[in-house]
């Protein structure tokens, strides 16, 4: 099981989740800060053997 650490673009503060599977990226996940609760989209990409990730707040 592989974590990705999180920066929430709403309280700044950062927090873990599970991976998906390799094969299932690219992804974009709805999801809520496990500090504030706020809503964010995590954006999952492929870039060959490695993985970018970017968190947005809902709203944007």
């Amino acid at each position: 099981m592989d974590l990705i650490k999180i920066l929430c673009p709403t309280c700044f503060e950062v927090f873990e989740i599970v991976s998906p599977p390799f094969s299932e990226i690219p992804a974009e996940l709805d999801y809520d800060c496990e500090v504030c609760c706020s809503p964010l989209i995590i954006d999952l990409h492929r870039n060959g053997d490695e993985m970018t990730v970017q968190s947005r707040a809902l709203s944007n």
